[in-house]
């Protein structure tokens, strides 16, 4: 016999199924709740509500834990790449050698973007951010593919996932160029996914840029590490815009506007910014964690706590390896960094932080890899959004799959006025 919860409004007594989960999370079942008690329930950001069923990724915030398809996170960080992860989290399981060049290839053959894309590039102003163009970018690279917009044709789905793959990281990069005023490099049919997007980035018509392979694995392991997360903003939102059977571009581009803020693809952002004011201030960070535990003070310690982990983000202990890693190889002496591990350090043994569960979260340490690697902090959302991208296809690839999918449309609590009349314009006060 199935568990159920049982709800007792008034005199209606109502049976709610529960559902256990493959990790044996538990949830109870309310899409009867409306039609039998009249009520609904209220939870303002959806902290306890579960919008869907996913057999995509797995988090247990209380133990730190985060899996792909089943796969631990620091497994894949080890022996995976991000073109290998990302067909992973679309298709369900890894490759096979044959899978995975065909997959390459169509990342490959779909790279470029319509040379006619070159005058809406032209259309920005110099001060445009690249998240702004990005998400463009992508609604408007769908026009030029008509088949995005007939019914939804499951044969049709891998050339398009893989476009969205390719030309996300192409976008990007025209977008970062167009925003220093740089000529538009082109992509490389030799290169990997990774080393591709770096060329585009850096190059010049002039001189290539040489890629290092430090370089590659550490950003390659940013894309891995951001490639899905559950049902966070962005995601959620990909899937509302999916449910009404938008094309694959038009979810995505949805998702990096939802990506856009600086309480979701800006944290890294916001992390660069908070450890160079400590560093102009000539503070080690002490001052600051003071302050960041006066309410009063205004100071808040950004990289620190997560919606969903109580415990330390497992993305954060690898993208800390890979930062440590990148540094001594390339032999440099980055000041936020050390600032950053004496605030770690602090945190991680101050009774404040302990008590409120606020440890590194991997926005800590993945903005000083990508100042590394000369990323401008405009781009730093845009790397979260080409890494995050397979994650968002896979959602979409759900919704597409169910035979049961319908339109996502939440209810709502009105407090508005109550029902008044209209008061013609010269009568009023």
């Amino acid at each position: 016999m199935k568990a159920s919860a049982r709800l007792e409004i008034g005199d209606t007594i109502c049976e709610l199924p529960m559902i256990e989960g493959t990790e044996h999370e538990r949830g109870i079942d309310i899409s009867a709740l409306r039609s039998t008690t009249g009520c609904i329930t209220v939870d303002e950001g959806y902290a306890n509500t579960g919008s869907c069923i996913s057999r995509i990724t797995f988090i247990d915030g209380e133990k730190g834990i985060l899996r792909y398809r089943g796969i631990d996170i620091e497994e894949l960080a080890e022996k995976s790449h991000f073109i290998e992860t990302a067909y992973l989290i679309i298709y369900g399981h890894l490759p096979n050698q044959a899978e995975l060049a065909r997959f390459s290839e169509l990342l490959t053959q779909n790279q470029c973007l319509h040379e006619l894309m070159k005058y809406h590039f032209e259309g920005f102003p110099a001060t445009a951010h690249p998240m702004a163009m990005l998400s463009s970018m992508i609604n408007a690279s769908s026009c030029f593919y008509p088949g995005l917009m007939g019914r939804r044709n499951a044969a049709r789905f891998d050339v398009q996932a893989a476009r969205l793959i390719s030309q996300v990281r192409t976008i990007a990069a025209f977008s970062y160029r167009k925003s220093r005023g740089l000529p538009i490099i082109y992509p490389k049919r030799s290169y990997n996914y990774t080393t591709n997007f770096l060329h585009m980035m850096f190059s010049e018509p002039y001189e290539d840029y040489q890629p290092e392979p430090e370089a590659v694995r550490a950003l390659d392991l940013i894309f891995l590490l951001h490639a899905d997360h559950e049902q966070n903003c962005s995601t959620s939102t990909v899937r509302m815009v999916a449910s009404s059977q938008a094309n694959l571009f038009a979810c995505a581009a949805a998702g990096v506007c939802a990506l856009w803020g600086p309480l979701h693809g800006g944290a890294n952002q916001a992390v660069i910014e908070m450890l160079e004011e400590i560093h102009r201030a000539g503070d080690d960070g002490s001052a600051f964690i003071a302050a960041a535990k006066d309410k009063t003070s205004g100071k808040r310690l950004m990289g620190f706590g997560h919606r969903v982990y109580k415990s330390y983000d497992p993305r954060a202990r690898i993208i800390r390896r890979a930062c440590d890693e990148l540094l001594a190889r390339r032999h440099v002496s980055d000041p936020l960094l050390d600032i950053a591990k004496r605030l770690e350090e602090a945190a991680l043994h101050d009774p404040y932080f302990m008590e409120h569960k606020l440890y590194p979260n991997v926005d800590f340490y993945s903005g000083i890899i990508m100042r590394t690697l000369g990323m401008p902090v405009d781009m730093f959302p845009v790397i979260f959004a080409i890494g995050r991208t397979p994650g968002w296809i896979a959602n979409v690839k759900e919704i597409m799959d169910d035979p049961k999918a319908r339109i996502y449309r939440p209810r709502q609590i009105y407090m508005g006025p109550p029902k008044s009349p209209y008061v013609p314009l010269e009568q009023r006060q």
